[in-house]
Order: C-alpha cells, then structure tokens, then sequence
C-alpha cells in the first residue's frame, strides 16, 4: 500500500477551493480565479504523480465501511486513471475558459463552487472501487451539475434543468434497485478485470440478464443512450463552459464510464458472452450512433448540433467494449480521451462564436473565418477529426473499432461505422465550408474589436488553440510514449488480457 491517502488529497484540491468560493463576495475576482486554477493546478500535479505510480505497478486503495457489509473504496487502476487524467487536464483548461467566458456575469461565486464540486465528483467516479461508491458520486454529480445547467435563470434553463434533474434521477434510482438485486445474489464485490459474478451464471441467468439492463440504462441516461438522451439537447442553454463540461469532461463520459465498468469489471466480459449480452449491447450502441449523426445532420443551431454529434460519439465507446475484443477494447477506451479532446474543442468554439459576434447557427457562420480565423481553424481541426480524418486522433479510434469488429467478425459493426462516419461529415463540412468559403454582405459589427488585440478575449482563444492542438497531437503522435494510445494499450495489456477475457 502506497501513500494511499493520496487519492484523498487529489479529492481535496477541488472539494475545499469549491467550498471557499461559495462564501466569496462577487467581486472578489482574483481570489476566486486564485482557488478555482490553484485547485485545478494542484489536482493536475497530483494526478500526474499519481499516473507515474501506477505505471511502475504502485497499489493505492483507501476503505471506509459505510454500512455492515458496505464498504466506501477508492481505488486507482490504469483505467480509472485514463478518465482522471482526461478530467483533470479538461478541468484545468475549462477553468481557464470559464473565467474569461464569465468576465462580468452575475453569480459567479455560486458557478464555480458547483463548478469545482463536479470536477471531484467526477475524479470520485474515476477511483472508485465498486459499485455503491460509484452511485454516491454518481448522484453527487448530478446534484452538483444542476445548478450550472440553470445558471443562467431563463424559463428555458429551468426547464432543461427539470428534464435533466428527472433523467438523471430516475437512472439512480434504477442504478439503486440493481445494485441492491446484485448484492443480494452476489454481496458487494469490489471492481476486478474479469467481474466477480462467475459462477452465478448458472444459478441466476435471467435474474442477471435483467440486472446488466437495469445497470446499462442507469448509465445509459448520463451516457445519451437511445432512448434516454432527450435531457442533453435540452442541456444546451447552459453557458459553454457547462456544455464543455457536459459533452468532453463530465457527465457523459461519467455514464460511459459505467457502462465501460459494468461490461469489464463487474459481470467480465466471459460471463457477457455466456449471457449473450453483447450483441444487444452493440447493437443499443450502433443504434446510438446512427440515430445522433441523422439528428444532427438537421440541426441549425450549433451547439444543438454538437449535442446530437455527442449522443452518437459517446456510443463509440460502448461499442468498443461491447465488441469483446481486445482491439475493439482499444478503440472504444481511447476514444474516451479522444473525443473528450475533440469535442471540447468544438464546444470552445461555439463559445467564441456567441460572445464575440453572436453567432448561434451553422446558417449564420458566412465567411467567419475571415474575421476569427483561428478559431475557425480550430473548428475545422475538431470537425475533421470527428469525421475520421487521418492522422487526427478520430481516425485512430475508428481504425481499432474497425479491426476489432473484424477481429470479432461483427461486419454489420463495420458497415454501421462507414455509414456513422458518412453522415459525420455530412453535418461537420457544410459549417467549415460555410466558415472559409462562405460570403457575408455586411461587416461585421461587434464592440470586441474596439477593445482587445485578438479575434477574442485571450482567456477564450487560448485554451481553444490549446485543446485543438492536443487533439491533433494524440492522434499524429499517437505511438508515442505516454500517448492516450500508448495507455490504452497498457490498460488492455495490464488490466484485461490476463483474464481470458477477451480484453
């Protein structure tokens, strides 16, 4: 056991600065920026140190009994550390952004204390070690997500944020109900490659089988699975930051990740194919996929039309693990980084689009790429790696799905991911053609302009140019050491081929 209360510490970084921001008057600018990138700043470092444990082999795992017979178990593996590590990069960078998309807005204290209150949930996801620790950051997270999603105070935030509240509620509860059912056939195990219900398969098939879609559709919800992905289009009137935070760091991948937990740790992937839960698994995931890139093909607004893209991306990694193999393993982990790099991007640029020149819709963004040329560059760079583009990081994840369906012999997965990438780049390019090639009539009137040196506030421009440049990294450097590719890799190896599992 190794400096185990580490987990604890990384916890803290965000819990006690999100706490401190609360009591902060609104004009106390600079201490609140001080705690909310010292919090994320120190939560990166300690990640980091964290990783380079685990790589050489370190153990970390905390245990507290909740109840007789329950256990509260933080853990770090090399997957729990894939998803640590996306979010608190993400974190960071989408500080960073939040502070200057805020500049002067009311209640600011009140956003980024639930804002740091969602990143330790989400890092409290990452490490847990079984499935009621889980839930209880689960439901902390969607708690602490709540009031970002009607920060704004509108009618229609207030409404999005009940749709949203009623979803993700209704999946905990569900996640509640089925975890009590396994415990009560198999008692509370902890997460291990390979499950811990073998042997039960016997016993209990059809009580188990009912369990896994009680699991996935409580995941699902946070994950957009069709059909309980209605909430997350809604979502979308939410400020840019708290999209970002929905769509690449949070929420999303906290429902994927379940789901990711459920198929490899919890039931193994031997016990999914006894079951023959797999195909119906890939098939939900299939669905997902083809069912958000038509709705988004039909999208005007913009960030509409990346919340229906999201629905559909999320889904590459439920496939990936629902293929049972270890290639498809691969592409669907490192498609967790990947779109989280990827999609962030495009977030941020949706952003800069609204606050500089009040942009909302793919029909209005006529020649933009004149007047704020490196976001739409940005733009272009998300957009293609989305489509698949090669080298860009899409391409890598496409390309391991692909060869994992093969390797499976699931050639309908392979069509459905020709088909998936078709429609992606019919949604993506007309808003890039339109960007570079499109012709506005008249000039472009914002006051920006009159004010700062860049196409928009730096704050803005910076981390958008930063996560676009390290989305097309992790895909141009993706043999490298240390790359999302490379750790995937050592996941699969380390975690879940010496199971016999598959992966």
């Amino acid at each position: 056991m190794n400096s185990s209360w580490l987990l604890i510490f990384i916890l803290m970084s965000s819990l006690v600065p999100g706490l401190l921001i609360f009591f902060l008057r609104e004009e106390s600018h600079g201490l609140r920026t001080a705690l909310n990138l010292g919090g994320a700043g120190l939560k990166l470092i300690l990640v980091g140190y964290l990783l380079l444990g685990v790589q050489r082999g370190d153990v970390y795992e905390l245990r507290a009994v909740l109840l007789p017979g329950v256990e509260l178990v933080l853990a770090a593996d090399s997957l729990s550390l894939l998803f640590a590590t996306l979010s608190s990069l993400l974190w960071f960078v989408t500080t960073i952004y939040a502070v200057g998309y805020l500049e002067g807005s009311p209640n600011r204290s009140r956003f980024f204390g639930f804002f740091s209150l969602c990143v330790s949930a989400t890092v409290g996801i990452a490490f847990s070690g079984n499935l009621i620790t889980f839930l209880i950051f689960y439901e902390i997270l969607t708690l602490a997500t709540w009031p970002l999603v009607v920060h704004r105070g509108t009618a229609q935030s207030l409404r999005a944020g009940r749709i949203y509240l009623a979803y993700t509620l209704a999946g905990g509860a569900l996640l509640l109900a089925a975890m009590v059912w396994l415990a009560l056939l198999a008692g509370s195990g902890d997460f291990k490659p390979g499950g811990y219900l073998m042997g039960l398969e016997q016993e209990f098939p059809t009580q188990l089988k009912l369990i896994f879609a009680m699991l996935v559709a409580g995941f699902g919800v946070k994950a957009a699975l069709v059909p309980l992905h209605s909430w997350l289009p809604r979502a979308m009137v939410a400020p840019a930051p708290v999209s970002a935070l929905l769509h690449a760091v949070a929420v999303v991948k906290a429902g994927a990740f379940g789901i990711v937990r459920v198929v490899d740790d919890v039931y193994g992937l031997t016990l999914v194919l006894e079951l023959g839960l797999d195909l119906p698994l890939m098939a939900l995931a299939v669905i997902t996929i083809v069912y958000g890139s038509v709705r988004a093909l039909f999208a005007d607004d913009i960030k509409r039309r990346l919340a229906f893209s999201t629905v559909s991306q999320v889904s590459y990694i439920v496939l990936g693990v629902a293929l049972a193999g270890p290639l498809g393993a691969v592409g669907g982990l490192v498609h967790l980084v990947h779109q989280g790099l990827m999609k962030i991007t495009l977030f941020f640029c949706a952003g800069n689009f609204a606050e500089t020149l009040h942009i909302h819709k793919v029909s209005e963004l006529k020649g933009v790429g004149r007047r704020m040329p490196l976001t739409m560059l940005a733009f272009t760079l998300g957009a293609l790696g989305m489509i698949g583009a090669p080298p860009l990081a899409g391409f890598i994840s496409k390309w391991y799905l692909g060869l994992g369906a093969l390797q499976m012999e699931q050639h309908w997965v392979l069509a459905a991911l020709v088909v998936s990438s078709l429609l992606n780049a019919a949604y993506f390019l007309p808003p890039v053609i339109r960007g570079w090639f499109g012709r506005r009539e008249e000039p472009w009137h914002d006051e920006h302009m009159k004010h700062h040196r860049f196409e928009t506030h730096w704050m803005l421009l910076g981390p958008t140019l930063f996560v676009a440049a390290v989305a097309v990294a992790a895909g141009v450097l993706a043999g490298m050491p240390y790359s999302p590719l490379d750790w995937v890799s050592l996941i699969v190896e380390r975690e879940y081929a010496p199971t016999g599992g598959g992966l």
